[in-house]
């Protein structure tokens, strides 16, 4: 048993830890949950520094009876990785690879080590890590050894287990020992590496021999029957090899401190095939035939699962069907992958397959086969889907038969649930609408789990595949083995852990499956809110709880839209997932107990840069800068804000007023003490520059002009957004003469409009709710397109506007009005032509986040290439000024540091001939200010290549 952390303890962690130890609410807050439907607050949270430290702390806790829970990027399904007492994040700072051996094929590395950053380190060497779990982009080799992770070409290269080598682990008590497979000329427990294990191995070889006759008839070696222990890697024949009993025990019997993996070949070539299907229970059916012919993967997915924007985006890649296989084939060469792909086609004997050749197709495939876990967390009519029955496996032969009762067992339950999974192995992942709302709800939920055991043990399956079973199945190992094996494992366990501090309730003496679940928890929280959320049908509790932990945005690979400010820092509270736990124990009233006047919760949004790249990038649909807003609006409501609010977000009022006295106000702004004292008062950084007022606006430039519409084409009205018009009307001008060449009726708006934007990225919502009535009532309301030329602006109109003025009509119609510059001039008759004395017909082109995330890119892309603009490089991620965030005191540093994951090293590389284009107005300013340099707007760079403005 263990008992609660005790002031004393902590006292002695911290003065004996290497590493951070945190016990207050916010972090513990952080920790309470995996990717899985169960919620343990830690008592403390520990990131440690070296292996030696883990050591120090296990021997503490053992001391004291504390327990430890491990976790690595906290993407466990099962509720592995969350726990109470210390939990052990060992994904910031255990990260290093020691050692490659490119001939051995090879490597030894910490537990901290993400998947992808080794497999690009040996890349190289033509060589890669085996298992390839779909969170590849962030989970963590210790985690995978936790789990046993497999993944969808472990048909051809095993699971985790089967690619370790052996193992330098802690053991509870905080003793060091390296395990491997046992010499085959000695059977002496010496050879475990540290003499202080051998009474440990002397206890595994009694186990063996005690029980042989029970491993060998209960413990079959079927590589996916992940549930339990694998004591059968202790067999004689199986070389008594303790590192891979150890891999998939879910750190309830060891600490991984180092792992020596075995390597594998990268093919040749792969040839990806799509074979369409009426159902995935038809789909199951054509496995094993499939299998006969040796594929790379086999892997399940469904309509509803790519949804109806899914199939949209992908008719033009995927053959009609509703539930499809991909297949992949191998070979030394394109020609061999291309023939063993037709080989595999021939044996399916189902028409309509497809090969696919192009890269980028393979890849959007995969991708959505990999955000499968986060795109099934909702069912077809918005309503949540959570794990539990996560990762079943059958023999292959019997998955088809299987998936039949199991579309049966959801039916009589009143359940749904949307299915995918390694086929190829007869693992299926399933997200299932379980509602938890209530005691009759938790009830249901137990019931189905029993009953789904038993049709699963009944096709001599596994209740996990690859996952581990954790807090969701552990209590369910009894209905899948005997008693004698329960006791076995019970005592394999004592054997490793004796006090039972490392991961209690998990495989051993488990908790019920119904207890601790998070979905559940009471919550008498209950807000009004400002913004519709329709998505979640106006219940904000719904959207923040569409993170379930799944976690691709703690991707630390530089390029990735979501999250910039975890990129920058690499804490868990600067993560969407982090921000998305905080709001959720806020919502819960437990270790956030204040509801919106939460400092911690405010603390942790403040880096947030509302960039929405994970209303884009988030599998689930997570809106972060929808939330942020939303709290922001309550956290202050009737309270004083923060001085930048007011300035940088009535930026547009204060614009209008300085207009007729531009330059005066220019002089203030950039001189240096009157520049100081503007900043001093506003909230707003002293290092940054202010941009320059324009000396004219392009409204007053235009008074007269484009007033009608009316011209040789279609109207479209031209919104004159506030940054463009007071700081860069030559954009304005730009777009104007273009759309006027194209052959367009430009139209400006008589009086002056704002999309909002500043006052609801700083939660000012009231005040945004009036000024976007003003625009409404000051803009006309019929069909013409309107064109904004600025992507924040754009994307605010698209997707915010509905959203605050969700029952007001108009809102709604411009909304759908909205036009980028690039999509209105798709398809219109441009004659391009280089004009003369252009500087080059190379471009970077730095999308702004708004635009990546609600707008797109491709439209700005095709129009260069069109106009015989090549693109070296589209970039991605934040150019780190977001809007008002980098503008304001204290994000000086993080704003730095979040243009130096991309944008700066590409203007490095950028020869000084190539143009910058850059939509965004902060994009253009963020790239002058860290790199000196000019960015172009599309609409200037499009209308030099067609000779300029008359």
């Amino acid at each position: 048993m263990t008992r609660n952390v005790r002031s004393e303890f902590l006292r002695r962690l911290n003065d004996s830890i290497e590493g951070e130890v945190a016990s207050d609410r916010q972090t513990r807050a952080l920790y309470t949950s995996d990717a899985s439907n169960y919620r343990v607050p830690p008592d403390v949270v520990v990131a440690p520094r070296s292996g030696e430290a883990i050591q120090t702390l296990l021997a503490l806790c053992s001391e004291e009876q504390v327990s430890v829970t491990m976790r690595g990027a906290g993407t466990s399904v099962a509720g592995n990785a969350c726990g109470p007492g210390v939990l052990v994040d060992t994904s910031r700072h255990l990260s290093r690879v020691l050692e490659v051996d490119p001939v051995a094929r090879t490597a030894i590395v910490e537990p901290g080590v993400v998947l992808d950053d080794l497999n690009r380190l040996v890349a190289a060497h033509g060589l890669r890590v085996g298992p390839d779990p779909s969170t590849h982009a962030r989970c963590s080799i210790g985690g995978m050894i936790g789990n046993n992770a497999c993944g969808p070409r472990s048909i051809r290269w095993g699971t985790t287990a089967d690619n370790v080598i052996s193992m330098d682990v802690a053991l509870s008590d905080g003793r060091r020992a390296v395990f491997g497979p046992a010499p085959e000329s000695n059977s002496d427990p010496q050879y475990a590496g540290i003499s202080e294990a051998r009474d440990l191995v002397r206890g595994l070889h009694e186990l063996v021999g005690e029980h042989e006759a029970l491993i060998r008839r209960d413990l079959w070696p079927w590589s996916r029957r992940i549930s339990g222990y694998a004591i059968d890697r202790l067999l004689p024949e199986r070389g008594f090899d303790i590192a891979k009993a150890l891999v998939g025990t879910e750190g309830t019997c060891a600490v991984t401190l180092l792992a020596a993996l075995q390597l594998v070949e990268i093919p040749p070539s792969i040839s990806l095939l799509v074979i369409p299907f009426p159902d995935d229970v038809a789909a199951a059916g054509a496995v094993p035939a499939l299998l006969e012919e040796a594929p790379l993967a086999v892997e399940g997915i469904t309509a509803e699962l790519l949804g109806a924007s899914g199939m949209t985006k992908l008719g033009s890649v995927i053959p009609e069907g509703r539930a499809w296989l991909l297949v992949e084939a191998s070979g030394d060469s394109d020609s061999e992958a291309r023939d063993h792909a037709h080989r595999l086609v021939k044996v399916a004997a189902i028409g309509g397959a497809r090969i696919i050749d192009d890269a980028r197709a393979r890849s959007l495939l995969w991708r959505v086969r990999e955000e499968s876990a986060g795109r099934a967390t909702r069912l077809a009519d918005g309503t949540a889907a959570w794990p539990g029955l996560e990762d079943a496996a059958v023999p292959p032969s019997r998955l088809a038969d299987y998936l039949g009762e199991f579309h049966r067992l959801l039916a009589a339950h009143g359940l749904r649930g949307t299915t995918f999974g390694h086929f190829g192995e007869g693992c299926l992942h399933v997200r299932i609408g379980f509602d938890f709302s209530g005691v009759r709800g938790v009830e249901r939920f137990s019931s189905f789990m029993i009953e789904a055991a038993d049709l699963i043990v009944e096709h001599g399956g596994s209740l996990s595949g690859e996952h581990g079973d954790g807090r969701a199945r552990s209590a369910l190992l009894s209905r899948m083995y005997r008693p004698e094996v329960i006791d076995l494992f019970a005592e394999f366990k004592t054997i490793w852990d004796p006090q039972g501090i490392l991961n209690p309730g998990v495989v051993v003496d488990p908790e019920p499956i119904e207890r601790s679940l998070r979905p559940a928890i009471p919550n008498s929280f209950d807000p009004s809110l400002q913004m519709a959320f329709r998505a979640d049908n106006s219940d904000i509790r719904s959207a923040v709880q569409r993170c379930v932990g799944i976690g691709k945005c703690v991707i630390r690979q530089p390029g990735n839209l979501m999250c910039p400010s975890f990129q920058a820092t690499g804490n868990e509270r600067d993560s969407t997932r982090g921000r998305a736990r905080l709001l959720q124990e806020m919502m819960a009233g437990d270790l956030i107990g204040d509801g919106w006047r939460s400092v911690a919760v405010r603390d942790a949004l403040d880096l947030c840069l509302s960039c929405k790249g994970c209303a884009s990038d988030c599998p689930a649909g997570v809106d972060m800068a929808a939330y942020k807003t939303e709290f922001l609006y309550h956290h202050y409501r009737h309270r004083l804000r923060p001085r930048s609010q007011y300035s940088l977000g009535w930026l547009p009022t204060w614009l209008a007023l300085t207009e007729r006295v531009a330059p005066i106000a220019d002089l203030v702004l950039r001189g240096g003490f009157s520049k100081r004292a503007v900043a001093a008062v506003a909230g707003i950084s002293p290092d940054r520059t202010f941009p320059a007022f324009a000396k004219a606006t392009f409204r007053y430039q235009a008074r007269g002009w484009f007033a009608s519409g009316e011209g040789v084409g279609n109207p479209v009205t031209l919104w004159p957004d506030s940054f463009n018009d007071h700081f860069s009307p030559e954009v304005l001008e730009a777009g104007a003469a273009l759309l006027t060449k194209a052959g367009f009726g430009v139209k400006i708006p008589d009086k002056r409009v704002c999309c909002g934007l500043t006052w609801i990225t700083t939660g000012q919502l009231d005040r945004a709710r009036r000024v976007l009535g003003r625009t409404l009532n000051r803009i006309d309301d019929g069909d013409n397109p309107v064109v904004v030329l600025e992507p924040s602006c754009a994307a605010a109109l698209r997707d915010d506007l509905p959203e605050l003025m969700s029952g007001d009509q108009r809102a709604h119609r411009l909304s759908e009005r909205v036009r980028t510059l690039a999509e209105i001039l798709t398809g219109a008759p441009i004659e391009w032509n280089e004009a003369p004395g252009l500087e080059s017909s190379r471009a970077i082109v730095q999308p702004h986040c708004h635009q990546q995330a609600i707008l797109g890119t491709e439209a700005d892309v095709r129009l260069l290439d069109q106009a015989g603009v090549e693109v070296d490089e589209l970039l991605t991620g934040c150019c780190g000024l977001a809007g008002n965030f980098g503008m304001e005191r204290g994000h000086e540093e993080i704003a730095q540091r979040v243009a130096e994951l991309v944008l700066v090293p590409a203007l490095h590389r950028a020869e000084e001939t190539t143009r910058i284009v850059a939509d965004g107005f902060s994009c253009r300013t963020q790239i002058e200010h860290v790199a000196g340099r000019k960015a172009y707007h599309l609409a200037e760079v499009l209308l030099e290549r067609i000779g300029g403005a008359d």
